[in-house]
């Protein structure tokens, strides 16, 4: 099989598990609601089945990442198949909240399937195509989630919550059999081995000694920080400032990853190939833009000029992740990039959890109307982080110049 086909099938077999973890994420305080005993035991639940999963990826992602570095990243992905399938199944047969709390946590912990997917498309592809391998998996994410959650609404107008668990635990199996049989096992690449003579000089550095790479991530976790402040309030939000129905709340929501998805391959073949500096100075503009359409978002009364700032939103927001992704993967050696990637992952998930929490407490403290002005403030950061990031970009190498590529 060419290099070009195991990247089409590690898109679809991505595209495919997260779908299936998708088809329950928005249902979950439907099934919550119907077992919860009391109203607090039932707001609690309602953050924590979320939250959960996000804890256990961040609290094992870099060791996993390290594994995968050790033994191999097909490994990881199988292993992480597995507990996706074995957890759904659980939670499928599980009636009791606290039960559910723990198996997303451990599903979380066990799984974390996306930083070894890119770390094993990072061991296969060209270092040239590196911004378009993530932009193509980030792609495959967000159509997953908007497709699985289709389907589970679909489930469930027909059938039980059971069945929106048992499919995913199918299809996770699926997967799974899928990386066993058609992807070829790839040899981890060890700076012990000789075979990269820098490589090997900074084998014993700290990642976290990279003032690079703690830069890049402080800038990853920032603006994943500000895309989740609007998570939880979002759907009160459009309901309240604009009195529309649902239909149009979920529409709004699917503009902001269906422009992720138009616009991710456009601005990976736009940055590809760049010296860092200049990545990060395209990177400034893309977070001003983010700090004037939040605040234009915040402002109107418009449901039409909101959809339209959402889905610009999504655009902007397809040059961010998967760029500064490529941009920390680049900073370190090919012997680290499980490592490397599971930080990111990590970091990514504490950001997440933090947006979340800061939306909550800042919509019940400072109202719920302010949200995206809060929003803004937080992208205005990046953007001070990123010209600073700029400043010091000169020690990044060019792809051409990184030890072993």
């Amino acid at each position: 099989m060419s290099i070009r086909w195991q990247i089409h099938l590690l898109f679809i077999i991505q595209l495919v598990s997260m779908g299936a973890m998708e088809m329950s994420g928005p249902f979950w305080p439907v099934h919550l609601r119907s077992l919860s005993h009391s109203e607090d035991l039932f707001t609690f639940a309602g953050i924590a089945v979320y939250i959960g999963p996000m804890l256990g990826i961040m609290l094992t992602s870099t060791f996993w990442g390290r594994l995968g570095d050790r033994f191999g990243h097909k490994a990881m992905m199988m292993r992480a198949l597995f507990g996706l399938a074995i957890t759904q199944l659980a939670l499928a047969y599980a009636n009791d909240v606290w039960l559910i709390l723990m198996l997303r946590f451990l599903q979380g912990a066990c799984a974390g399937y996306i930083a070894p997917a890119q770390a094993y498309g990072v061991s296969i592809e060209s270092p040239a195509r590196r911004v378009k391998l993530f932009a193509y998996l980030q792609v495959s994410t967000n159509v997953g989630s908007l497709g699985g959650a289709l389907v589970g609404g679909v489930i469930l107008d027909h059938a039980a919550f059971f069945w929106i668990n048992f499919s995913a635990a199918i299809l996770c199996a699926v997967c799974l059999v899928s990386v066993w049989a058609l992807l070829p096992v790839v040899e981890p690449k060890d700076a012990g081995r000789g075979a990269v003579d820098n490589a090997a000089a900074t084998a014993k550095i700290s990642i976290l000694q990279s003032p690079q790479i703690v830069s890049l991530l402080t800038i990853l976790g920032v603006l994943l920080l500000g895309r989740m402040v609007t998570q939880s309030p979002f759907s009160i939000y459009v309901l309240n400032i604009f009195d529309v129905g649902n239909w149009v709340v979920g529409f709004c929501y699917g503009l902001l990853a269906l422009g992720f998805v138009v616009s991710a391959s456009l601005w990976a073949r736009y940055f590809e190939g760049r010296a860092a500096r200049d990545i990060l100075g395209g990177m400034c503009l893309v977070i001003a833009g983010c700090v004037v359409v939040t605040l234009l978002t915040g402002m109107t009364r418009s449901i039409f000029v909101f959809t339209a700032m959402y889905f610009i939103w999504g655009v902007l927001l397809g040059a961010t992740t998967p760029v500064l992704t490529a941009l920390v993967s680049r900073a370190a050696g090919d012997h680290r990039q499980g490592h490397v990637l599971g930080l990111a992952q990590s970091t990514a998930q504490f950001a997440s959890i933090a947006g979340i929490s800061l939306g909550g407490w800042f919509s019940q403290a400072a109202g719920l109307s302010n949200i995206y002005f809060l929003v803004g403030f937080v992208y205005a950061i990046g953007f001070v982080l990123t010209v600073f990031a700029r400043a010091r970009a000169d020690t990044i190498a060019r792809p051409s110049e990184i030890p072993g590529e």
